[in-house]
Formats: C-alpha cells, sequence, structure tokens
C-alpha cells in the first residue's frame, strides 16, 4: 500500500522553530513529527512512502537517509524551486502514485488516533473519489456533506463565502465538518487533475469535481485531531503522547 505524507509546507506558525528546520522534523516527545507519522503508517501495513518537501528539505533526506528509509520503499517528490500547495503538490507527486490501489495522503503536522488502515478499508468499500477524515472542531470554515456522507459545498462563517456546484445550495441543510488533514484517494483523482496547473488546493479541487463524483466523510466521536502546525498543537500533543 502507498502513501503520501506532504511536508512542503514553510511553518510560519511555528517560527522561530522553522527558521533553521523543516516543520517536519520538530520533535515531539523528542521525537520527529514526520517519524510519529511513518511509523503509525508503517504499523498500519504501508509499505511505500512518498514524501513532499520544499522548505529545508535536504534536511528531510539526510534524516530519511540516517534512518535508512525505516526499512520503507520512498520516493521524495520535490518543491523546493516551487511551493504547489495540497493539491499541485499530490498532483506532482502522482507520478509515484499511479496505479490501482487508493493513496493514504497525510498532512505531517496532524496528529490523531484515527485507524489509517481502518479508513483505508472503508473508502475501498464505498468505492468513492476520495474519504476525507473529518472531526465536528469548532472554527470558521467548514466543509459542508449530505446526509449521504457526500461532499456538497464549503462555507467560511465568519466571511459569508459559500462554494458549491450544486444548484440552489443552501449551507443550512448540510451537515458541517471541519477537514482533519488526512484521505483516501481513489487512482483516477489524477486523472481529474489534469486541467489543473501549478499550485492550487486540493479542497478547491474537491469542491470542483463533488456534483459528478462522490467524495465521502470518515469519522466518528472517538476520534481526535491535534493540529502540530502551530505552538499550542505542540503542547496538545506533547500532553497526548503522555496520555497514551
Amino acid at each position: 500500500m502507498k502513501a503520501l505524507i506532504l511536508c512542503a509546507g514553510m511553518g510560519t506558525r511555528l517560527k522561530p522553530l522553522t527558521d533553521s528546520m523543516p516543520k517536519a522534523l520538530i520533535p515531539i516527545g523528542g521525537i520527529p513529527m514526520l517519524e510519529h507519522i511513518i511509523l503509525k503508517i508503517k504499523a498500519a501495513g504501508f509499505s511505500h512512502l512518498v514524501i513532499n518537501i520544499h522548505h529545508f528539505g535536504k534536511q528531510i533526506i539526510d534524516f530519511l537517509n540516517a534512518k535508512n528509509n525505516f526499512g520503507m520503499t520512498v520516493d521524495i517528490s520535490d518543491e523546493q524551486n516551487y511551493l504547489l500547495e495540497t493539491g499541485g503538490g499530490i498532483k506532482q507527486a502522482s507520478r509515484f502514485l499511479e496505479g490501482k490501489e487508493p493513496v493514504l495522503v497525510h498532512n505531517v503536522d496532524i496528529f490523531s488516533n484515527v485507524d489509517v488502515q481502518a479508513m483505508y478499508h472503508s473508502h475501498i468499500q464505498s468505492n468513492t473519489l476520495a474519504t476525507l477524515l473529518v472531526s465536528r472542531r469548532s472554527g470558521t470554515r467548514y466543509l459542508l456533506f449530505n446526509q449521504d456522507k457526500r461532499l456538497c459545498g464549503w462555507q467560511n462563517r465568519e466571511t459569508g463565502e459559500v462554494k458549491s456546484f450544486f444548484p440552489h445550495f443552501e449551507p443550512s441543510k448540510y451537515l458541517e465538518f471541519a477537514f482533519g488533514g488526512v484521505h483516501v484517494i481513489s487512482s483516477e483523482l489524477f486523472r481529474l487533475m489534469d486541467k489543473w496547473t501549478g499550485k492550487f488546493s486540493i479542497i478547491d479541487f474537491y469542491l470542483s469535481v463533488c456534483a459528478k463524483y462522490p467524495i465521502h466523510f470518515y469519522t466518528d466521536n472517538k476520534i481526535r485531531l491535534i493540529d502540530v502546525g502551530k505552538p499550542s498543537g505542540l503542547e496538545e500533543a506533547e500532553r497526548f503522547l503522555k496520555e497514551n
């Protein structure tokens, strides 16, 4: 099974820590956050990793070499000259990921107790273009799903902005969830990205195709998500590790 770990972010919310290292190598409980994600994915049965890099990318390559790639097949999708955001990053990495099987995509700065193997198999059974990990955490920006778990739109409660390709779309009639930075994608998704170029958001891409292709959410009441891309998240993750 293949997985893509998105590590190319600048880590601006974690300055000054990221003034001298990539966000992916910031330690949590004495272990780089990238190592935590790799070990979680490996334990779930994934054997082929693709990792995209940008900010201090060579440090990530050196780290992986020092760890002998954790005994896994690892390919590097290099964005050091041009940062492509989440959608563009997935498209560029697709040359390593194409095939018949789905691909797990995991942000490096997301800690969770989600069973990624169970999520992966749920995606296979649902036969959707993508399965998105979501939660009900408070915020301003939400993905909107219907009662059949299908993505239908997006809204920013603070600004009132709404995005949807469904006609006569009324946000109040849909379920609100925050995206959790973990998703499983079917190989067909890469073909649909052919007309998308340069940097773009994966959420914008999902919203552009969800009226034609089913994209579902995955969650349960026990899922805990921590955004370790900000200082408060680092502290919460440290407590999470001690508790577990």
